[in-house]
């Protein structure tokens, strides 16, 4: 299985998932459609469909021009989530399979819009797991609660995308990455991974290069709303529960000038 990054408008990305035995791919929200498909014929790949994490526009919005550009393509979406040009909807447990080798589960993880699925992908031998969160989970961070509430948020990032095996690659929706590591110093500063990680990212970007993917494991690690749980953090921010903690942190994050 390879993964390639679309970089798309201002900091989204777009990504191709090949299966290297038959040359089939799809794509996971393909806003720009024209760069997906050069994409396509660059790597000789035969573009089966695509997979929409959400209905926003950024990632949903290029459904229709791709169905008149690819005659006969499925594109899958969230049952709850009105996406955009959807032909198949998903929900939490439905499976989808790409050439011979990969199987792709659907998780529903909704708090950022009301349907919102990730994509948990796997080969035949199960390994080198990816999941493609949109904008549930970020790098270091998490999407707004615009459709959803703390405890909905809580569910999908701690329980149901942290109970994925831990090198799980994290394939998000934006390059957030750097400013989501410096809000965390803010929660944690005393969290060496956190300032290993933004000094690494910052490397990065500065010669253009992506801080994506993470893994679930590094996402434990460094992202303050997947450490909720840890008593240390809840104290850090005068909450008794993860939820609490994540609705506090949330709203630091929310307001925060940085």
């Amino acid at each position: 299985m390879k993964v390639l990054h679309i970089p798309c408008l201002d900091d989204n990305y777009s990504y191709m998932i090949i299966d290297e035995t038959t040359k089939e791919a799809a794509v996971v929200d393909p806003v720009e459609p024209h760069k997906v498909l050069r994409v396509a014929q660059e790597n000789e790949v035969d573009l089966k469909f695509v997979l929409t994490t959400h209905h926003h526009w950024d990632h949903a919005g290029g459904n229709d021009k791709i169905k008149q550009l690819v005659p006969g393509i499925k594109i899958y979406g969230g049952s709850v989530d009105n996406v955009r040009g959807c032909t198949d909807k998903v929900e939490n447990g439905d499976r989808v399979s790409l050439g011979v080798d990969i199987s792709i589960l659907s998780l529903h993880t909704p708090a950022h819009t009301k349907g919102h699925i990730s994509y948990y992908v796997t080969d035949k031998e199960g390994e080198d797991p990816a999941v493609f969160t949109g904008d549930t989970l970020f790098i270091a961070g998490c999407g707004k609660f615009f459709e959803g509430t703390a405890e909905q948020m809580y569910q999908s990032l701690c329980v149901t995308l942290g109970s994925l095996p831990m090198p799980t690659r994290v394939y998000c929706g934006h390059e957030y990455t750097v400013k989501n590591l410096q809000f965390a110093l803010t929660v944690e500063p005393d969290n060496a991974k956190i300032a290993q990680k933004l000094a690494w990212a910052e490397r990065q970007r500065r010669v253009g290069l992506p801080t994506i993917p993470s893994t679930i494991q590094e996402e434990f690690e460094s992202n303050p709303f997947m450490r909720v749980d840890l008593p240390e953090v809840q104290d850090k921010v005068g909450c008794k529960s993860p939820v609490e903690a994540m609705r506090e942190i949330r709203q630091r994050k929310d307001n925060w000038k940085g």
